[in-house]
């Protein structure tokens, strides 16, 4: 019991001592190598996800140079955006030549030029021979009318293309990302809880081991559905909270909310925190490799 009580005591330490750290990053700008990473090792992978969109030139900029610290004091190996627009996002366009971001790549979701339809899959090395696929789903395919499955229809094809990649891939690890989120929000009385919106897409996840699914926030920032993750990026989004009253009756309290992901990829669990534009750590999710969780 008392080694129990030690080891946790030990974990909850790091993990106080990487969010101090992280708030030191954002909030001096000091570039530095962080000592405590949140039981990580040295072979960990840091990659950052962020809703594009329009922002105004101070927002940009200031968003850009909150990225800019952690890419420099993490290490940072590549940045997600999620946007509608593509390689045409503002904010992608609005990075400077004087950025650190400059230095490590950008995945775009959205109307991609890697080819005409959209998607693309880019496979990244990870430490120990190990390997991440990250597939990039344009997801305004979904919104068409054409029933999915069907040969003719852009649904059809978005899932046969998936189907087709995934059953190549022999990655570790496998990321899809697209603009648009696959849960939403079911109200069953008093509590809302996640609903999907396109099963026979996660019924492909399921199938071939996709890890997470990274979007836009709906109204859920993280739900698991049969061992698949999904995750949405509260970027640039306006925020809805139920707020009770004597009465029983309730009200929508609409807030702005902007920031970015941080996510650290090790050989088990992927760690993600949503930090704020004001620098601060709101949450923080887990996620386990599926089929090999530490027991």
């Amino acid at each position: 019991m008392e080694r129990s009580t030690t080891s946790w005591l030990r974990t909850l330490g790091i993990q106080l001592s990487l969010c101090f750290a992280l708030y030191i990053v954002l909030n001096l700008g000091q570039p530095q190598k962080l000592v405590y990473n949140d039981n990580g090792s040295p072979f960990d992978l840091y990659f950052i996800s962020v809703r594009g969109g329009f922002r105004s030139l101070q927002e940009q900029t200031h968003l850009l140079k909150l990225m800019g610290n952690v890419a420099k004091a993490y290490d940072l190996k590549f940045v997600v955006n999620i946007s509608e627009l593509g390689e045409d996002d503002p904010l992608m366009q609005n990075v400077t030549r004087l950025s650190p971001l400059l230095n490590v790549p950008w995945y775009t979701t959205g109307g991609s030029k890697h080819d005409g339809f959209g998607c693309f899959l880019h496979q990244v090395k990870l430490p120990r021979g190990r390997m991440l696929d990250i597939l990039s789903l344009n997801t305004a395919s979904l919104q068409d009318t054409v029933v999915v499955g069907s040969p003719s229809g852009k649904r059809g094809n978005l899932s046969n293309w998936l189907t087709r990649t995934l059953k190549a891939t022999t990655s570790d690890w496998r990321m899809v990302v697209g603009f648009h989120p696959l849960v939403a929000c079911k109200e069953n009385e008093e509590e809302f809880t996640a609903k999907l919106i396109n099963e026979p897409l996660h019924h492909i996840f399921v199938k071939f081991g996709v890890n997470v699914y990274l979007s836009q926030q709906g109204c859920f920032s993280y739900a698991l559905q049969d061992n698949v993750a999904y995750i949405g990026n509260p970027g640039l989004i306006k925020e809805n909270s139920r707020l009770g009253s004597g009465n029983g009756r309730y009200r929508i309290r609409t807030e702005m909310t902007d920031g970015f992901l941080l996510h650290r990829l090790g050989s088990l669990e992927m760690v993600t925190y949503f930090v704020t534009s004001a620098g601060e750590i709101v949450n923080k999710i887990v996620v386990q490799q599926r089929g090999r969780q530490v027991m």
